[in-house]
């Protein structure tokens, strides 16, 4: 599943094509088959399952996990559970992890051997591939004659929250995590009606070992393998492809496209690709001697223009989230101003210092703080907003500010960032432009990064360091 370069489509577009070369266009499938992407899925989830899972459940102290949700209104972390064939809960699905070794009274003489063996039952719904031992209901059938047969059905109503007492009893878990949170939506996917059915079948005894799980769904979902990264630095690529070849004159005639148009042609070649987006693109304009009111909401493109976008993909769950910044030259122009080249490398000294303050062990509060006070140490006047990223595009984990939070997040900035973390790293710095008579030019810039295994951050790409060039044609 390589990716093959997107801008070499776009300028194929534009010259006459071969009934070879169509098809080839036509049928381009830049992550493969939805087939292949599923089975890759399903091997990531299975070795989440097994590996990430149970030592997070012994991170935070969670020897029981229980996880109840009914059709359409699931868990935030149900995405995170099952498989990519799976879209809904089926009926009521309550899912139960079990790890012996995770408790924080359990001796450490009974941490090995098969006591240990963690469990993952889900008490309706499907085994998700083999994922879980999917627990069935036995009815009795009246049959011809008076006679009588046994049948396998799927629990239902009470039924369940019996079976669950049931596994409940039989393992004994001195706690019991749910998910309950006044902090991160994330972790506060148990509903009302889910909470009072387990309290009603579990009774007091079992309930009063119920303990807000905030952590360990957060850090599930955030979670990431190395084998992702190598699929999501693909999906960077074709972001990058699609960005390069809207901010080009394939796409843009200055004087007659509008950005709105520029918007549209992402968003369809996107659709065409055969992937998706988390949220609608958008493309801005700065200009010379003139203001955002006076630019308008959808104003046309002219040569001299700053152009900026904010643009993401969708595809396997994953998600990604890039600004970049354009230029349209003008007649005789073969590069960006000097001021304007400036004002990129502003954003990008920004981006270097916040890339550095990224460590596991810190809170997005702590990352802030740093990363604003060498900001302004080295004389840039920016704002730093950057979000965790993955199986959301706002995704579980510590914000590092917000635009309008430039002094902590509170709550949500007091997370961790862990290992296997991904991060959007979104900032502005806004510089003085000589050409543009000293007139303020905003740089907004946005790119992906891991925080890897061993804790420090890195780019899941690069960042863009030359503006995007529309060349007068």
């Amino acid at each position: 599943m390589r990716t093959r370069p997107l801008l070499l489509f776009a300028f194929l577009a534009a010259v006459p094509l071969g009934a070879q070369q169509v098809e080839e266009i036509r049928s381009y499938r830049p992550f493969g088959t939805l087939r292949e992407q599923a089975s890759l899925q399903q091997r990531w989830l299975d070795q989440r399952m097994t590996t990430v899972l149970p030592a997070l459940m012994r991170k935070h102290g969670i020897d029981m996990w229980v996880v109840p949700m009914r059709e359409y209104n699931e868990d935030p972390v149900f995405s995170s559970l099952v498989s990519p064939t799976t879209f809904a809960a089926r009926r009521r699905t309550i899912y139960v992890f079990w790890d012996p070794c995770a408790s924080p009274n359990r001796s450490q003489s009974s941490t090995t051997g098969s006591q240990c063996k963690p469990e993952r039952l889900a008490l309706g719904g499907t085994s998700q591939g083999g994922v879980y031992e999917a627990m069935r209901s036995t009815k009795v059938a009246a049959g011809p004659a008076g006679a009588q047969s046994q049948r396998q059905a799927e629990l239902w109503g009470d039924e369940q929250w019996q079976l669950l007492k049931k596994v409940v009893e039989e393992r004994n878990p001195r706690v019991i995590g749910i998910d309950v949170s006044h902090v991160f939506a994330f972790t506060d996917g148990l509903s009302a009606g889910e909470l009072e059915g387990m309290r009603d079948a579990l009774g007091a005894k079992w309930s009063a070992r119920f303990k807000g799980a905030e952590g360990l769904p957060l850090d599930l979902i955030a979670t990431r393998l190395p084998e992702e990264e190598q699929v999501y630095r693909r999906m960077t690529e074709l972001v990058w492809g699609i960005i390069d070849t809207a901010f080009s004159n394939v796409v843009i005639t200055p004087g007659v496209t509008h950005t709105e148009d520029v918007v549209w042609w992402m968003r369809q070649k996107v659709n065409d690709l055969g992937i998706g987006t988390w949220f609608q693109p958008s493309v801005e304009v700065q200009r010379k001697g003139w203001s955002d009111a006076q630019l308008g909401e959808n104003p046309v493109i002219q040569k001299g223009d700053v152009l900026h976008c904010d643009f993401g993909i969708t595809s396997m769950r994953l998600n990604t989230d890039t600004q970049h910044m354009g230029y349209v030259l003008l007649d005789g122009e073969t590069t960006v101003p000097a001021g304007l080249q400036r004002a990129l490398e502003s954003s990008n000294r920004l981006q270097d210092i916040v890339l550095d303050e990224l460590r596991a062990g810190r809170s997005g509060n702590e990352v802030l703080r740093g990363s604003l006070a060498r900001m302004r140490t080295a004389g840039i006047d920016g704002t730093v907003y950057s979000h965790p990223i993955g199986m959301h595009g706002h995704g579980a984990g510590p914000l590092i500010g917000l635009w309008d939070y430039q002094d902590g997040v509170p709550g949500r900035g007091d997370a961790k960032v862990i290992p296997n973390m991904w991060f959007s790293i979104e900032l502005q710095a806004t510089t003085a432009v000589p050409e543009w008579g000293g007139q303020r030019m905003r740089s907004a810039q946005e790119e992906d990064a891991f925080v890897g295994s061993e804790g420090t951050a890195r780019w899941a790409l690069r960042r863009q360091t030359e503006y995007h060039l529309v060349r007068p044609k």
